[in-house]
């Protein structure tokens, strides 16, 4: 059973910066895909950012050139950085974790809000 708690949301203006966090609870990098989702109220889960165990990480087209996915494997914590936000990121973001081999194991944070507001 993999845990992960995400932290680092809030309220920011447009333009401003953000970083959040999601720690798991072991050493699970080298076997699972990292990703980040949000999800806005009545609206599907989006896929924002994913980071492989090797190779570089994607991005949606909607963050590009303003997101970043990075992880400090001494800490098992994966980051999202997040820069020049506009209201339109505003949701509830999500981290997960899926095994490389095993689709099946999958898990996910409890979510953090990120509100980007005047």
């Amino acid at each position: 059973q993999v845990q992960l708690v995400e932290s680092g949301g809030g309220l920011v203006q447009p333009g401003g910066s953000l970083r959040l966090s999601c720690a798991a609870s072991g050493s699970i990098f080298s076997t699972y895909v990292m990703n980040w989702y949000r999800q806005v109220a009545g609206k599907q889960r989006e896929l924002v950012a994913t980071l492989p165990p090797s190779g570089a990480p994607n991005y949606a087209d909607s963050v590009k050139g303003r997101f970043a996915v990075s992880r400090d494997k001494a800490k098992n914590t994966v980051y999202l950085q997040m820069n020049s936000l506009k209201p339109e990121d505003t949701a509830v973001y999500y981290c997960n974790a899926r095994h490389t081999s095993f689709a099946i194991l999958a898990y996910w944070g409890q979510g953090t809000q990120v509100t980007v507001s005047p």
